[in-house]
């Protein structure tokens, strides 16, 4: 007779504080103190808070000033967010030693199945023991992780928030109905404050009335597949597996967000950045080997505006994406308020050597010279040759996306393992 197979075991492990503890790793002078990490171009918002920071009541997104008015001390660092991708592959390399089956979920934090592995270490709580002494050593005595330990990823992440900082909470399946009741909605990856509100409005407050919803009402409000995700979350399900990082994401967008240095009032400023934005566009598709024909733009501020639009051809230069997301703005810039964010992104993507070249192709005219350029801003930095119509404008820096939503990031993680896998055999 053939046994039952064994209920998995899944890790999710998240820094604490991730880029307020890089910040206090680095230097020293932060430690102990509430700290706000703000946008690396000065932007006066925080985008982390510190430990510290946090028990005052300051979370991770709030606005300098009235930070200030809570802790007068506060100390204000820019983000470094080069240097947090490479303490975040410096993580994945240690995680990797432990289990095989390693998940990236965001930039710092993964998911890991230690099913098959955790007997190697003594267990599953000698092994979470193990990968912190190794962060420790190998990362620095200021960064520390939360771990979440379940049967699956989705009761796992909730478990890795329950306690932090530098905890770790087991979540047995006979146990989930208690977890559920001292749980918040928020607390659920796939919850946030608007679908909380709309729960809220259907009488639905905790996660057990959640589960006790009839699956039709959460269809009919939210549809069909927004519907059966939320009432898996009510029934604490969640099937699927932990997907390895070396297996390379397939690429369905490029995109990047960028928030201005200030409320932008100068229209050229506004068009400058967008070129510049769709020039670092064009360098990821032209190294992923890709071209894209849907190109979208929004821009936030005084007006919220949003547009997207599929075009006849493929694109894969700053040029051409910077001119069809202008187009893709069915409305036009006005003249009056300012501009505070911007988005470029690109879709519907086709890998370059399969599309046959049309007589009526945008493409490049002198494949060699932008070769040229892509090798100069490799060695020396993006943007370190761009565009005439970008002299005197404010450089970007290419950062790697904190959430690694457009698979970039992802892809090229899972290339440099391979390739070091590779070098072993």
């Amino acid at each position: 007779m053939i046994g039952a197979a064994p209920r998995r075991i899944i890790l999710h492990i998240d820094f604490d504080s991730f880029f307020a503890s890089v910040e206090q790793q680095d230097h020293p002078e932060f430690r102990g103190k509430p700290l706000g990490v703000t946008a690396s171009n000065g932007r006066t918002a925080i985008i982390a808070a510190s430990r510290e920071a946090k028990r005052l009541g300051i979370p991770n997104i709030y606005r300098t000033y009235d930070a200030l008015r809570i802790c007068p001390t506060m100390q204000f660092t820019r983000a470094n967010f080069t240097r947090y991708w490479d303490i975040s592959q410096k993580f994945v390399s240690i995680c990797k030693d432990f289990s095989p089956f390693v998940e990236v979920f965001s930039i710092d934090e993964l998911f890991m199945d230690v099913t098959k592995t955790n007997h190697l270490f003594g267990g599953t709580k000698r092994l979470i023991e193990h990968i912190k002494q190794r962060i420790q050593e190998e990362i620095g005595e200021y960064i520390t992780v939360s771990v979440g330990v379940a049967h699956n990823k989705l009761l796992a992440k909730l478990a890795s928030g329950l306690k932090k900082p530098n905890g770790v909470f087991l979540i047995q399946p006979s146990h989930v109905e208690q977890v559920y009741k001292i749980a918040k909605l928020t607390d659920m990856c796939g919850i946030g404050e608007r679908i909380k509100i709309r729960l809220h409005a259907m009488g639905i407050y905790t996660l057990l009335q959640l589960r006790r919803a009839p699956l039709e009402a959460l269809r009919a409000e939210f549809g069909n597949v927004e519907g059966h995700f939320l009432k898996n979350l009510g029934l604490w399900l969640d099937p699927s597996d932990v997907t390895s990082y070396t297996q390379s994401p397939e690429v369905k967008s490029v995109g990047r967000n960028y928030c201005l240095p200030q409320n932008e009032y100068d229209k050229r400023i506004v068009f400058q950045n967008i070129y510049e934005l769709s020039e670092e566009i064009g360098i990821k598709l032209r190294r992923l080997k890709k071209k894209a024909r849907t190109v979208g733009l929004s821009l936030r501020g005084t007006h919220e505006l949003f547009g997207r639009r599929t075009y006849g051809f493929y694109a894969n230069t700053g040029r051409d994406i910077f001119h069809a997301a202008l187009y893709s703005l069915h409305v036009r810039i006005p003249s009056d308020g300012y501009v505070r964010q911007i988005g470029v992104w690109v879709a519907n993507l086709r890998d370059d050597d399969t599309l046959s070249a049309s007589m009526f192709d945008r493409g490049i005219k002198n494949p060699g010279l932008v070769r040229t350029v892509d090798s100069l801003n490799e060695k020396y930095g993006d943007h370190t040759i761009r565009n005439a119509y970008l002299l005197y404008a404010h450089k970007l820096t290419t950062v790697p996306n904190g959430f690694m939503a457009d698979r970039y990031e992802r892809k090229i993680l899972a290339e440099k393992a391979l390739a070091e896998l590779a070098t072993m055999k």
